[in-house]
Parts: C-alpha cells; structure tokens; sequence
C-alpha cells in the first residue's frame, strides 16, 4: 500500500522530532558527565590543596626545630685592651 502524500509529511515530521528529541538526550546525558567531572576535579584539587597545606606546616615545624637548636660555640675573641690616655 503505497504512502499518500500526507501519510509522508508526517513520517518525516515525526522523525524529525524523534530525532530532535534523541539528540536532546544525549545532550542532556553529556551535560550529566561533565557535571560529574566538575566535582571529581574539585574534588582532587581540595585533597591536593590539603596536602600542600600538610607539607607547608611539616616545613615550618622543621625551621622552628633548626632555629631552635644550640648553635655552634664560635671562638672567643680576645678582648681589646682600652686605649691610653695622650698626655699633652
């Protein structure tokens, strides 16, 4: 049985829409994956951040250390004997 012209307009109007609507969800699902995405990069860049933090008070906890210790005994110098008094 062949397709009047009719029947024909609207097998390709509603497969256009079909179409349309198809593609819509595959945006929809792609939009979805990159939300996702989104957060996991958020997500890894807080861990990273806590661990830069972790690191920069394990660095100055080690300089307060180094500051701390007893330096080494430097050589006493011998002391000046005062300058003599000129007498005119």
């Amino acid at each position: 049985m062949p397709l009047s012209l009719e029947q024909l307009t609207l097998l390709i109007i509603v497969g256009t829409l079909a179409a349309i609507i198809y593609s819509l969800r595959v945006l929809v699902l792609l939009e979805r994956r990159m939300v996702r995405m989104d957060e996991n990069l958020i997500r890894i860049t807080r861990r990273v951040e806590r661990e830069e933090l972790k690191t920069e008070k394990a660095l100055k906890i080690r300089k307060k250390v180094k500051k701390r210790k007893p330096a080494k005994k430097k050589k006493a110098k011998p002391k000046r004997k005062p300058a003599k008094k000129r007498r005119r």
